[in-house]
């Protein structure tokens, strides 16, 4: 017998996917994500059901990117594993497959581009969560998690490879997160990526100067 869909056991179920997931990517940036997802929702007019789900999901097939180093693509796997999930509930298939949908058009270097209101809020909430202040401690907590340097001011970012010891925080500002500000989708998360992305500049702009010795 399908149940009736339930936030809550949605949200248990998520948050046992992260036992064992990097610090970067764990229970708590889903958590953070949900919050923008509910502040950005209720401003633009995004069906909160399918969002909220969405956004408590949306990282779930993540440890499968991680152990494979990349080579798996979180937010496909991710959506797969929440199909089979969903399929136990009492749930529309249009619901089910806008659900599907925010999840798997979530992630930045994803092949699939958000196509409704509730899928662009998730892309939006998923991305400030990764610039800003909040951004640049993960950023370096995720070159810690892959054994990456502090910086290499001796090779160009564009010449290295993620998950290697070149992975720095540096390089992850320089290939992804100095471009987020401009990839927003909905006009509340280019409001709070603006003020995210002038800390993120002046942040790395100090950080050169230190690490070559300036005073």
């Amino acid at each position: 017998m399908l149940m009736e869909l339930n936030i809550r056991d949605v949200q248990t179920y998520a948050k046992q996917c992260f036992t064992n997931s990097r610090l970067s990517h764990n229970w708590e940036h889903t958590c953070r994500v949900c919050n923008l997802c509910r502040h950005i929702g209720q401003v633009e007019g995004a069906d909160l059901e399918i969002l909220m789900v969405s956004a408590y999901l949306h990282d779930v097939g993540r440890a499968w990117q991680d152990q494979s180093k990349g080579a798996v693509c979180h937010a496909e796997k991710g959506a797969e594993i929440a199909r089979t999930l969903l399929d136990k509930y009492v749930i529309s298939n249009e619901r089910k497959d806008g659900i599907i949908h925010c999840i798997r058009a979530h992630r930045f270097r994803g092949n699939c581009t958000p196509a409704t209101l509730e899928a662009k809020t998730l892309f939006d909430a998923d991305k400030l969560d990764s610039i800003g202040a909040i951004g640049v401690g993960r950023a370096f907590q995720f070159a810690g998690e892959v054994g990456a340097k502090l910086h290499n001011p001796t090779v160009r970012p564009e010449e290295t490879a993620p998950y290697t010891i070149e992975d720095t925080a540096y390089r992850e500002f320089k290939l992804k997160l100095s471009k987020i500000k401009a990839c927003m989708l909905t006009a509340e998360g280019r409001r709070l990526a603006n003020g995210r992305h002038a800390f993120m500049e002046m942040f790395f702009e100090r950080f050169l100067r230190e690490h070559n010795g300036e005073l």
